[in-house]
């Protein structure tokens, strides 16, 4: 995967908070393979240094790897977006809430529990696309968030929400990277448009997600 991709994240199949995932490259100019676990970042020689180094730090734990994607950049700062789907009041799935999630200068996710920021969308995208073609990707990735969804519950028909991670490319081409389905809706009240986080916290509500709190 390496070889093909040139970078991978490689992942526990559970966690959360972006909780050790590593992130690996392979430098053909230098023949050779770089890690970053944490802000932390070392060099092997080989793939079978690689192997050694990592399985040190995995141990028996259960990993995944995934294709890396060189995402868009805000100020020099990775990013991607949160995009929050949840049944609505008419038991229909429905696109509520969509955030830009800033990475940390030196860490590889962009999870707000590792020093990530929440900022707007349209704040993210505006030095890369025009106003007008920011409201377009806005209304694809409702669109998207939506399809999931519904797609989803045929396989888990008692799913209610879903906090669907997208990386958007170079090239500005989305990435589904994970579907989480215990998303944290809280991440909503930092945006200025409080009513994205009043109309989460009310179908939340409605099929008991957040059990009544009012935080």
């Amino acid at each position: 995967m390496l070889e093909q991709y040139g970078m991978v994240y490689v992942k526990p199949i559970s966690g959360t908070h972006g909780k050790g995932v590593i992130r690996v490259e392979y430098l053909p100019e230098k023949s050779s393979c770089r890690y970053q676990i944490n802000n932390t970042i070392k060099s092997c020689s080989t793939f079978n240094d690689l192997h050694q180094a990592l399985l040190a730090y995995t141990h028996k734990k259960k990993y995944i790897v995934q294709k890396g994607i060189y995402l868009l950049k805000h100020h020099k700062r990775r990013f991607d977006i949160r995009v929050m789907v949840q049944k609505n009041l008419r038991n229909k799935w429905e696109t509520t809430g969509i955030i830009g999630r800033l990475s940390h200068p030196e860490r590889i996710v962009t999870n707000y529990h590792n020093g990530g920021t929440m900022i707007s969308f349209e704040k993210l995208l505006s030095e890369h696309l025009s106003p007008a073609t920011i409201a377009g990707y806005k209304s694809d990735l409702r669109r998207l968030g939506a399809e999931i969804g519904r797609q989803l519950s045929t396989a888990y028909p008692r799913l209610k929400e879903l906090g669907i991670d997208v990386a958007i490319d170079k090239k500005l081409h989305p990435w589904v990277l994970e579907v989480n389905t215990k998303p944290h809706p809280y991440v909503f009240r930092m945006l200025k448009d409080k009513s994205v986080y009043q109309k989460i916290r009310r179908y939340s509500l409605a099929y008991g997600g957040m059990k009544g709190k009012s935080k």
